[in-house]
């Protein structure tokens, strides 16, 4: 027997059909709004503002420097940015267990420029259903002028966002004299670029199916909601069944709950999800099916919060827990790595020194009977103005450190490379072992720094 053929029109796949959210007023689009004027706000004027007759946040790969208002760090401090990120993943922890995906529906880079970029629909093509017509019609002159000038509202847009995030790299008043000159490098035009075809792509035409199938955050979510994180629900014990109904509330038909099964609230959504049907990792809590909810409830004259931010536990009719176990042990790391982060950096030595012994000769012995050993001393000075540095040797019995000359001055913000030689008596027990390297600021003693080295010498 042999196995039942598909029909050739069958697919395996369905294929991909555009979302056309409806738009939607009210108190959490109000705060969406706010929060994409706000974020986007920073990351398109940040490059402009100047500190200390600098651009004030300066990720300078080149120098390998990293500006940042009136701090400097330099590849030593990578430690920092682990640090950071590690602060940060605890966060979305925190958050994600206390209130569930706000981050995705407020903050989400993806999220603030695909309502930018659905803006600009709207004001090109018209609302929802205008779209929706517009879409399924034939072209016509008015269709290409409206579709091109959406484009030209997206790609104007998306370029400018790549020329700000290359701005974050390279002084933006070179590289805006370079745009204009269209004398930029090859791979600043190329991150210019490639930055705004991403951002074309993603806010433009992927939309939801980045947060539904590239986000990796969708699909490990549920691992930290329980039944007393705050999460976008609909109140099904209020709701069903389900019925349309009039204003008047009297003549509402008996056995009815207030949900009158309109599907705003499906309409609405920016993934396509129903939140009738309980939650869903598609779900990003933008709370756009809460505003299109509440306003049906104010027309058929219903209390709100029929769909809302709730507990599964308020929902079920017990009492929420915030305070438990996760949200404490989340509470307690996120607090000690936040103030050990600003103490680390406050308390920060603005100096580093790396030591690295010549190769080419292992040890020289002097005419005086003395024995040198020649190390290349790499000093940072971190600070905002220059020092004067003096190098010395410990846990070396009678070494002395000598160099071109005896304190080394060093440039704010600058990298200088020192040949240093050290060098004991001869007759002494020196071979293979270590000791210390410090450098000191001659006009302000706090500020040292050591580094271990190894001596060789005859053993």
């Amino acid at each position: 027997m042999t196995a039942p053929v598909a029909a050739a029109d069958d697919s395996l796949y369905a294929a991909h059909q555009k979302l056309y959210p409806r738009e939607v007023g009210g108190r959490f689009a109000r705060l969406r709004i706010l929060a994409v004027a706000g974020l986007l706000g920073v990351f398109y004027g940040l490059p402009w503002v100047r500190w200390d007759g600098r651009q004030a946040v300066l990720f300078d790969l080149p120098a390998r420097k990293f500006y940042i208002f009136g701090l400097t760090f330099f590849p030593q401090d990578f430690y920092l940015l682990t640090w950071l990120l590690i602060i940060a993943a605890l966060s979305l922890f925190f958050f994600t267990a206390v209130g569930g995906r706000l981050w995705c529906g407020y903050a989400c880079p993806q999220t603030v420029w695909t309502e930018v970029f659905v803006w600009m629909e709207r004001l090109t093509e018209g609302k929802w259903a205008r779209r929706i017509k517009l879409d399924k019609g034939p072209w016509t002159a008015q269709k290409l002028l409206r579709k091109a000038a959406k484009q030209i509202l997206w790609v104007s847009f998306a370029v400018f966002t790549g020329f700000s995030f290359v701005g974050f790299f390279v002084p933006v008043h070179e590289l805006a004299a370079g745009v204009a000159a269209l004398k930029l490098s090859s791979w600043e035009w190329y991150w210019i670029l490639f930055y705004g075809f991403a951002t074309y792509g993603n806010a433009g035409y992927l939309r939801e199916q980045v947060c539904k199938y590239m986000c990796p955050y969708a699909r490990f979510q549920s691992a930290m909601f329980d039944r007393n994180t705050l999460i976008i629900s609909y109140d099904a014990q209020r709701g069903e069944p389900r019925g349309s109904r009039g204003r008047d509330a009297a003549l509402r038909p008996p056995g009815l709950g207030d949900c009158i099964d309109c599907t705003l609230c499906v309409q609405a959504c920016p993934t396509g999800i129903d939140i009738r049907k309980g939650l869903q990792y598609e779900c990003i809590a933008c709370a756009a099916c809460i505003d299109a909810c509440d306003e049906v409830m104010d027309k058929v004259g219903s209390p709100r919060g029929l769909v809302r931010y709730a507990t599964q536990a308020e929902i079920d009719g017990k009492p929420t827990r915030i305070a438990r176990p996760r949200i404490l042990v989340y509470a307690s790391l996120l607090c000690l790595l936040v103030v050990g982060f600003a103490f680390a950096v406050s308390h920060r030595m603005p100096l580093d020194v790396d030591v690295l012994r010549d190769r080419n000769a292992l040890y020289r012995e002097l005419n005086d009977g003395r024995i040198e050993n020649v190390y290349s001393i790499r000093i940072i000075n971190k600070d905002q103005q220059a020092h004067e540095f003096k190098l010395s040797a410990s846990n070396l019995p009678n070494a002395v450190v000598d160099s071109d000359s005896p304190t080394q001055f060093v440039n704010a913000e600058e990298v200088k490379t020192v040949v240093a030689r050290v060098r004991v008596p001869g007759g002494q027990e020196h071979g293979g072992r270590n000791f210390l390297i410090s450098a000191q600021a001659v006009d302000e003693p706090r500020i040292r720094v050591t580094s271990r080295a190894r001596f060789f010498a005859e053993p």
